[in-house]
């Protein structure tokens, strides 16, 4: 059989796939939601994940945990492949991977859109590891947090919260997933400083900011915006449930009770809710959540107040 006969009775994909499967840099393959639909050997060999174990799961739940150089958490704040699944643009990176062992490994990724006519149906990424060296992941988290956290709450801070806030606005652009933005500042704040000292204010930031994290679920992000204020970001399927999350927050920071020197502190918030526009940039959604605030603080504090 000639060459030409042989690849005509062949199909194509099946070749290609075989190629992919078989070659030495590891490959994946996600669909639109980043769910992961195929998995080839290197990829498990340099992993230390089968195929088994990542086929089918999302990349925020497959524990690789990508984080840049900075330390950001990719996943959460500027996926590489959710940027091609929406602009089909290619895109090389630098980036650490958690092995299945626990330690974190450099890999050079190259990202590229898949079509189907037109329409971008997923994206693969080809990845090699990118020295022999493996790096100790307690160390490298400690580091990421240290980057991207605030050094008494632990909460993530700013530069966080924005890289998460444009991240979402991504995605509501994109696929319409709503969300909503929370700004909580605490009430006479100065009072406790001025009262008690500072290592009093200290511990209701730490307080306040241990309460949060007990609350805040996966997919959402609550951090110190600054001083005494918060920053919420919350996923919603309907506008009402904005207040619904705000009004919990208010109402489980009023039941918390702050115990400083034998002293038990009584603590409360002002809060402004607003959900998500079409319109939005980071800018405008924080500060129309900071003036709603501002609005909770004028009609006599420890109150929610959403447009």
């Amino acid at each position: 059989m000639s060459n030409s006969n042989l690849y005509e009775n062949m199909n194509l994909i099946d070749i290609y796939a075989a190629i992919i499967a078989n070659m030495q840099d590891g490959a994946y393959f996600v669909d639109k939601n980043r769910r992961i639909l195929f998995w080839n050997a290197a990829a498990e060999r340099i992993t230390g994940y089968s195929a088994d174990e990542i086929i089918g799961k999302d990349c925020p739940s497959s524990n690789l945990n990508h984080i840049d150089e900075e330390g950001h958490p990719l996943c959460q704040v500027g996926c590489p492949l959710f940027a091609t699944n929406i602009d089909g643009k290619r895109r090389q990176e630098r980036v650490f991977v958690r092995h299945k062992d626990g330690h974190r490994i450099p890999i050079r990724v190259n990202i590229f859109p898949i079509y189907n006519g037109d329409e971008i149906v997923g994206s693969i990424e080809l990845f090699t590891q990118d020295s022999p060296t493996k790096y100790d992941d307690v160390l490298i988290t400690k580091l990421s947090g240290m980057a991207m956290h605030d050094g008494l709450t632990r909460l993530p801070n700013r530069n966080y919260l924005r890289s998460f806030l444009n991240y979402k606005l991504s995605q509501f652009k994109y696929f319409g997933q709503m969300f909503a933005v929370v700004f909580a500042d605490i009430d006479n704040f100065s009072d406790f400083n001025n009262n008690y000292g500072h290592e009093a204010g200290d511990a209701v930031l730490k307080n306040i900011a241990e309460t949060f994290r007990r609350d805040v679920k996966k997919d959402d992000l609550i951090g110190r915006w600054g001083g005494e204020e918060f920053l919420g970001i919350f996923m919603i399927s309907n506008e009402y449930e904005a207040t619904i999350l705000a009004e919990k927050l208010r109402a489980v920071i009023e039941q918390t009770e702050v115990i400083y020197n034998e002293e038990t502190l009584h603590v409360t918030l002002s809060l402004g809710v607003t959900v998500v526009k079409m319109d939005d940039s980071a800018d405008s959604i924080v500060d129309r959540a900071d003036h709603l605030m501002y609005e909770s603080k004028s009609k006599g504090k420890n109150r929610v107040t959403s447009d």
